[in-house]
């Protein structure tokens, strides 16, 4: 996929609204830490309440951007990222398509969120990232089904910059709780699997602009 929207600088995520929320974020921040796999906290938009060391260490190698870094907001991070794919495996059919209709039905209940607006807006302005959102995205569903879309119990590629991990999956865990419900927010972790042998002449890809694969290239709907 390219990168070439992505650029409108994000609505200020709100904070907790009451001091009690606050100490409970602080608390789960602790407890958070203690989780040996990659683990955040986020809300309906994406924006990353929380996050501990581990989802850090896992995107340490990424280079910097203004709008779209994973510790920010892991949905632009996702689809507007150039190095997004060096670290998720697969990631236009195991990244990008389904965090694509996952916000399609958040903003089909949610439209009103002006941030969720502005990520929509960046998708509009990037011609094939639109495509994806309009023609690919049902194509795809079509085909894999809507459950492909779900993120909870999902196993999906990634690359560790650890050699420990190298080439591997991870399977997403997204839960809540009361006090996280109540904020609309979810946990999601990673739970790291043993390496796979990494296939010779392997290279980590920064993302180039091409067509999606799942859109013609001359930009036609599918049927």
């Amino acid at each position: 996929m390219a990168h070439q929207a992505g650029g409108q600088r994000p609505i200020p995520r709100p904070g907790p609204e009451t001091p009690e929320a606050q100490a409970y974020l602080e608390d789960y921040a602790v407890f958070l830490q203690a989780v040996p796999f990659p683990s955040l906290v986020v809300d309906r938009r994406w924006d990353v309440l929380l996050a501990n060391t581990a989802f850090r260490t896992l995107f340490r190698d990424v280079e910097p951007h203004p709008t779209a870094m994973p510790g920010d907001n892991f949905l632009r991070f996702v689809l507007f990222h150039p190095d997004a794919a060096t670290v998720l495996g697969e990631h236009e059919s195991s990244w990008c398509l389904p965090m694509l209709a996952h916000f399609a039905k958040t903003v089909e209940r949610h439209g009103h969120d002006r941030g969720l607006q502005a990520i929509r807006q960046d998708i509009a302005q990037d011609p094939i990232m639109e495509a994806a959102y309009r023609q690919g995205l049902p194509h795809w569903l079509r085909a894999v089904g809507e459950q492909a879309a779900e993120h909870d119990g999902a196993v999906r590629p990634l690359r560790h910059p650890d050699p420990r991990w190298g080439v591997t999956d991870c399977r997403l865990v997204v839960e809540t709780t009361r006090i996280l419900d109540d904020m609309d927010c979810i946990r999601l972790t990673l739970v790291l699997r043993e390496a796979r042998r990494t296939p010779p002449g392997h290279r980590r890809r920064r993302r180039t602009a091409s067509h999606l694969s799942v859109v013609p290239a001359a930009g036609r709907p599918t049927g």
